[in-house]
């Protein structure tokens, strides 16, 4: 049985930056109180031609490039979103047809922010039982600024739009992915949804006229429970794996807001970790926000060769993922990408 693990990364943001400012005067808010709230200072908004298939296949072609790896190698596309093209067909079969990729099975994935997570769980094991040389694209991808209400501060003010893709294959033993741990809390579903336009609320002008179709979040209780599940199931996840707190260096978290995050980033006891943010230039990117910090903190060559590696998502069902990797040596990172996450030392 192969040993599966991260073989290259890869990512895409829209050129269009969203300031602060912008987003603010809708919201009712200030610059200052955004960055004081979240530490978010812009994101990126996609194009008005593009949909979230587009930025998937831009974000899988530069993992696909950075491996030198053919489309036509690819056995599986597994697309984390909550922003589909449409409610069907899959979007992962337009990436498919995107790509090139004519012999990968392709399906979506909605965990809504812990999407990346999961997909990458579940293309880890179909990649398990393909035998050696196989391959796999994860890709997280959401265009948020489609769904919000900018008058909405609790939202408004946090999502940019983008896509993050890995190239799982075939790694060393005693490397890649070593344990996945995936945690759903739907008794309390309410805090993050869409209430309309699916079976059970159909799109209709009532629905439109009581803004049915925008994304809606009870921001504290998203705060509470992430308080509750997450560090419980990181230190389920590391005792399960037999590996202690401080051989974890380097930490990769759903990029939901830098203000809670700092303060639950005490509690995970990751004492000689690096947490690595990309949030203050692009915002909450949805399922895309793990594999595009990954992919800005791997070409900067901030991961070490057998370094541990942990990523954490979490959103929407209400949903918990973690993936515990021992970094294998990948492509060289690109000369002159200046992208650099905010790192956080703990301690």
């Amino acid at each position: 049985m192969p040993q599966v693990g991260i073989v290259a990364t890869g990512s895409y943001v829209p050129d269009t930056v969203v300031s602060n400012e912008e987003v603010a005067r809708g919201a009712g808010v200030s610059d200052e109180w955004i960055v004081r709230k979240t530490g978010i200072r812009e994101r990126r908004r996609a194009d008005d031609r593009d949909a979230t298939s587009d930025l998937a296949a831009r974000a899988a072609r530069a993992a696909l490039e950075q491996a030198g790896v053919a489309p036509r190698d690819v056995a599986y596309i597994v697309l984390a979103t909550s922003t589909p093209d449409h409610p069907q067909p899959a979007t992962a079969s337009i990436v498919q047809h995107l790509l090139g990729a004519v012999n990968a099975a392709a399906f979506d994935i909605n965990a809504v922010c812990s999407g990346f997570v999961y997909a990458t769980a579940v293309a880890e094991r179909l990649l398990r039982g393909a035998g050696e040389g196989r391959y796999a694209l994860v890709v997280g991808a959401d265009i948020y600024s489609r769904i919000l209400d900018y008058s909405d501060r609790k939202t408004a003010i946090l999502f940019g739009d983008g896509a993050g893709a890995v190239l799982l294959g075939s790694v060393p033993q005693a490397r890649g992915i070593q344990e996945t741990s995936l945690l759903t809390r739907g008794d309390q579903y309410r805090l993050i949804s869409v209430p309309a336009g699916g079976s059970r609320r159909p799109a209709s002008d009532r629905t439109l006229r009581e803004g049915g179709h925008f994304f809606r979040m009870d921001g504290r209780g998203v705060r509470s429970f992430v308080q509750d599940n997450l560090p419980g199931a990181l230190h389920e996840l590391l005792d399960r794996a037999g590996v202690d707190r401080d051989q974890v260096r380097h930490f990769v978290p759903h990029q939901a807001n830098g203000v809670m995050l700092g303060e639950v980033w005490p509690r995970l006891e990751l004492p000689r970790a690096t947490m690595h943010l990309a949030l203050e230039k692009y915002g909450n990117t949805g399922s895309a926000s793990v594999p595009i910090t990954l992919d800005v903190a791997h070409r900067k060559g901030e991961f070490a060769d057998g370094e541990t590696v942990l990523m954490a998502g979490f959103g929407g069902g209400m949903t918990v993922g973690a993936i515990l990797a021992q970094w294998a040596p990948t492509a060289c990172a690109r000369a002159g990408d200046t992208r650099r996450p905010v790192a956080v030392t703990a301690g």
